[in-house]
């Protein structure tokens, strides 16, 4: 007898949903038996990747919302709980790299705008959604950090504070809920390509000019990869597997980790 898919009835919310890492794991969840509800900053991105989950025979809703705007991220949990009834699961994901360049050159309004992002909208949906969560005694969520978290990386200073914050955000809220019968998780992907964020930050690390990185965006690329364990970068569709298996019952004993998804690198 077949089983009955690991989400079937259940409903994910997924943030930064119009990105490549989140309508990756959107698949996943949605191919286990989930509803996807999709929320963006940009309704362009949030409809190619609704669409290509309807087309894949998804139940999924795009939602616009800024997550730096507490009363607009609470529209929005509203109107997706209308819409699907509850939310069971959420990928908190939503996020912005910021400026590279040393800490004495780094824009403070760049700074600014990454903490707003990553760790301030990240706090506001897990505020909001883990409430909903607290009322029905159920949930999983899983935090989206990063490697940048784990280690201080040069040139980074707003994304790598951002995501440590992440990381510590991830092991209070776990302690806090898990009375409610909530799991928190993170995960921190290190180099993911090939792609636009790949090549971002190769190109980025290139022109800070720094000690750690060579100005050839080529030698860039292969240094990086150099410091990873099983010498190449992770693709995307590495990622939504530990995902599911953290918002998965399969993982009913584990809260407040995180994850490091990095070949190796620790």
């Amino acid at each position: 007898m077949n089983a009955s898919p690991r989400f079937h009835g259940q409903t994910a919310l997924i943030t930064g949903g119009g990105g490549e890492i989140g309508l990756a794991i959107a698949k996943r969840l949605a191919s286990e038996g989930a509803a996807i509800a999709l929320l963006d900053l940009d309704p362009e991105k949030l409809e190619r990747s609704r669409a290509q989950l309807i087309e894949a025979g998804a139940t999924a809703e795009n939602f616009v919302c800024d997550v730096t705007d507490i009363d607009a991220v609470e529209q929005a949990v509203s109107a997706i709980v209308e819409c699907f009834g509850s939310i069971e699961l959420l990928l908190n994901n939503a996020g912005y790299q910021g400026a590279f360049s040393p800490i004495h050159q780094h824009p403070a309004a760049e700074f600014d705008k990454v903490i707003r992002i990553n760790v301030v909208g990240a706090f506001h949906v897990l505020k909001v959604v883990s409430a909903h969560m607290v009322e029905r005694g159920y949930g999983r969520i899983v935090n989206t950090a990063s490697m940048a978290g784990v280690q201080g990386p040069p040139n980074m200073a707003a994304y790598g504070a951002s995501k440590f914050a992440v990381v510590g955000l991830t092991e209070t809220a776990a302690k806090d809920l898990a009375p409610h019968g909530i799991r928190v998780n993170a995960i921190s992907p290190a180099f993911i390509g090939p792609g636009f964020m790949w090549d971002r930050q190769v190109q980025l690390q290139a022109e800070a000019n720094s000690q750690y990185f060579s100005t050839d965006p080529r030698e860039v690329a292969r240094q990086m990869i150099d410091s990873v364990p099983m010498r190449r970068y992770g693709g995307v569709e590495e990622i939504p597997g530990t995902v599911a298996y953290l918002l998965s019952d399969d993982a009913s004993y584990v809260t407040g980790i995180n994850v490091h998804i990095s070949g190796g690198i620790n």
